[in-house]
């Protein structure tokens, strides 16, 4: 399953939504676009939120419905919300953004959200000021020639307040592989390569971590603009 191994999002990312959004999420209207298999999604509802998943792909969505059966979903994207306009406190995007269009995602956040309402960004990612996530994260960029650059500039066209959220979770090693054989890259890779790449990996962390367990730490870099 695509999500088995993926990390969620600590309470403090959600602390700092509200602070920077001058609101809270309980009672909220949210939607919660490329919501994927739900991973922001059912945190947001567990923190009391009235939210609605907008995912575009068969896949994830068949996923969603199976992971969260009480939170309702509708097809779509970020350039053509099928939200009504004016009906939403908070629009956000774990991870999502840079799949849109900003000239056609911008103005379709101005339709949906409420004068005062949130537009909350944010990616997750390995901390690079660890050590040996730093030479992991080097290792698989070299292996797929990747130059690391990753497009996620903001829209001109709104005043984003910004703020970093460390973590970390504690998970077996077999999980922390797994999640890594759950990206793109390594899907498209293959079983052969990803399992050669990844062998080689549990063979370099295996003195690092004795026990069996990996203390993965995480950086999540939020941006929410009130429009």
């Amino acid at each position: 399953m695509y999500a088995a191994n993926r990390p969620g999002y600590p309470a403090e990312l959600f602390d700092a939504v509200e602070a920077l959004a001058g609101r809270g999420l309980r009672g909220a209207r949210v939607a919660d676009v490329g919501a994927g298999t739900g991973i922001a999604t059912g945190l947001l509802h567990a923190r009391g939120a009235d939210v609605l998943a907008v995912e575009p792909g068969d896949g994830m969505a068949a996923e969603f419905r199976r992971a969260h059966p009480r939170i309702p979903i509708v097809r779509g994207d970020g350039d053509r919300l099928p939200l009504v306009s004016g009906g939403f406190d908070f629009l956000t995007y774990a991870q999502a953004w840079h799949w849109t269009d900003p000239s056609r995602s911008v103005p379709e956040a101005r339709r949906v959200l409420r004068p005062g309402g949130a537009l909350a960004l944010w990616w997750n990612d390995a901390d690079p000021a660890v050590p040996w996530i730093a030479e992991q994260d080097e290792r698989i960029r070299a292996f797929f020639h990747a130059s690391g650059d990753t497009f996620r500039s903001l829209p001109a066209e709104l005043t984003f307040t910004t703020r970093q959220v460390r973590w970390s979770r504690r998970i077996p090693l077999d999980a922390h592989l797994a999640n890594h054989a759950s990206h793109s890259a390594f899907l498209l890779l293959g079983a052969d390569g990803t399992r050669e790449f990844l062998e080689a990996e549990r063979a370099r962390l295996n003195p690092l971590f004795p026990d069996g367990i990996v203390e993965e730490h995480y950086v999540v870099s939020l941006s929410v603009a009130l429009v």
